[in-house]
């Protein structure tokens, strides 16, 4: 059973652990919402879950319940620490490594199983959301995505061009991600409560995935730093000919000049990923 939130507080009194907000520290102490992200991944016997942050073990638990193998990353030495010795011995299906996720993003998964199927399931601090994602999409490929973030993360995730929240990291994680579904969760769901609701998204491998190159992420991430500017005028500033020349071709099909970066839909930007190395 997930621990209840009299539970979590005695558990983290026990620990002599204060709640580090630095490192987004908000333990999930709803049941409900345990089990729905379990769901959410359709996790069984077979599955090899990527955990991020497993914090006090809740969910980490709930996961191995199911018989799936867990390969978990946790900055958090006390919490370390505490999984390695309560939960660790009791089971075998569980991999813990030590560090930052955006060291280990796959928690040490074999290079054979990630190649392979694998899932991740993560409660992830709103500092390393974004980094940690891009890490991700650069491959090997999770088959889906389960992701406990802050609603404004969320949002950005998904964001469709002509929204504020457009940006980038819509761009990279749209063209490899399709998201089903998206749960908002109430901060009373956490323990401390965080000052923001949340929001537990589940993201599905596409079929036709279009992958971005680090060149091309950097030069997309480059005209997003100006996103108000007129995408034109960003694009013959940029040191890159090819960005030039594939706002002239997207214009002689039709885009207008004045476009601004976050009103170009994600086929467009599909195009100059074909286009960098």
């Amino acid at each position: 059973m997930p621990l209840s939130p009299k539970q979590t507080r005695a558990l983290l009194d026990e620990l002599a652990h204060f709640p580090n907000k630095k490192l987004g520290q908000n333990f999930l102490v709803d049941g409900n919402i345990v089990r729905k992200s379990v769901e959410m991944a359709d996790i069984d016997a077979s599955s090899h879950v990527v955990e991020v942050g497993p914090g006090l073990g809740t969910l980490t638990r709930a996961i191995l319940s199911t018989g799936a193998t867990v390969w978990a990353v946790e900055r958090d030495r006390t919490l370390s620490e505490h999984i390695r010795t309560n939960v660790l011995p009791e089971q075998p299906n569980l991999h813990l490594i030590e560090g930052d996720c955006l060291d280990y993003p796959r928690a040490e998964l074999p290079i054979e199983q990630a190649e392979a199927c694998f899932k991740i399931v993560a409660n992830l601090p709103y500092a390393v959301s974004t980094p940690w994602m891009e890490a991700i999409i650069s491959g090997p490929l999770p088959q889906r995505m389960v992701l406990m973030l802050q609603k404004e993360a969320a949002d950005r995730y998904i964001a469709k061009h002509g929204s504020k929240a457009f940006g980038a990291i819509s761009i990279f994680l749209q063209s490899v991600y399709t998201a089903h579904s998206k749960h908002l969760v109430s901060a009373k769901c956490f323990h401390p409560a965080p000052k923001v609701d949340s929001a537990l998204l589940r993201l599905d491998l596409r079929e036709d995935a279009v992958h971005f190159s680090k060149v091309a992420r950097e030069c997309i991430r480059r005209i997003f730093t100006q996103r108000r500017k007129q995408l034109g005028a960003l694009c013959q500033r940029d040191p890159l000919p090819e960005a030039r020349e594939w706002f002239d071709s997207i214009v002689a099909e039709g885009v207008k000049a004045t476009v601004r970066p976050e009103e170009l839909a994600i086929e467009y930007w599909q195009t100059l990923a074909r286009r960098l190395p």
